[in-house]
């Protein structure tokens, strides 16, 4: 009796083995993408100042970064939004016949300023300037909570993936069988530098010139990747 159990499982065994082995793999890639609005906005901007006493090019530069805070300030924005991004002094030469010659000191200092409510965000372009501001290196928008939007580009690249399988599957005269594995590649929002910017003197159709600096953010994309290999037979 236990010859005759122990040949069952032998050809079970075999059977499985045969069956695992007719078995073929296809590995695909999946990916998704979810458009998100964005609540967020960080404004870079600051003063750049130069004169031939490195000491008055960073007095200049001080006075206005604190008169530019006061305003923010004063326009609503919290203290703990307003940081200090970026501070560098550099000389300047001049190069005649060969020789080196100091002009002047250039200073400047950068602000990063985390607004909330992007309606506001170009007032407080137009407040930064109108009280010393003459540099504005971008905005960069982000939302600050993308996790359903997350999930939602992982199921995307999932059903991606699953859908490549089955094509190619069935192009070779296959079926899908199973799944052998699922590796995540990754989960990334993507925050365009600049969305929509019209800004005083700007040349815009349309824009009354005493108008102000209007911000307009575009969509975030949430991309989400999947490696997946799955068994045809």
């Amino acid at each position: 009796m236990k010859k005759i159990v122990t040949l069952w499982t032998i050809l079970a065994v075999m059977l499985f083995t045969a069956s695992a082995l007719a078995q073929t793999p296809i590995t695909v890639s999946g990916t998704g993408e979810v458009r998100l609005s964005a609540d967020t906005a960080v404004i870079s901007l600051g003063v750049n100042a130069r004169d031939k006493d490195v000491l008055k090019a960073q007095q200049k530069v001080n006075e206005s970064i604190a008169a530019i805070r006061k305003a923010l300030i004063e326009k609503g924005v919290k203290e703990e939004n307003i940081n200090t991004e970026f501070m560098n002094i550099y000389a300047m030469y001049d190069y005649k016949d060969s020789l080196e010659e100091l002009t002047a000191y250039n200073a400047s200092s950068t602000l990063s300023v985390r607004v909330t409510d992007l309606d506001s965000a170009g007032m407080v372009i137009d407040a930064a300037f109108a009280a010393g501001a003459n540099t504005l290196n971008g905005i960069s928008f982000s939302a600050s909570d993308p996790s359903q939007a997350e999930a939602e580009a992982m199921k995307m690249a999932v059903a991606d993936a699953k859908k490549k399988a089955e094509i190619l599957a069935e192009t070779a005269g296959l079926k899908i069988a199973g799944i052998q594995s699922i590796s995540e590649g990754g989960v990334y929002s993507y925050s365009n530098q600049v969305g929509n910017v019209r800004a005083k003197g700007m040349d815009w159709e349309e824009a009354e010139e005493d108008a102000g600096t209007v911000v307009q953010a575009a969509k975030l994309i949430v991309s989400a990747t999947v490696s997946m290999v799955f068994d045809a037979q």
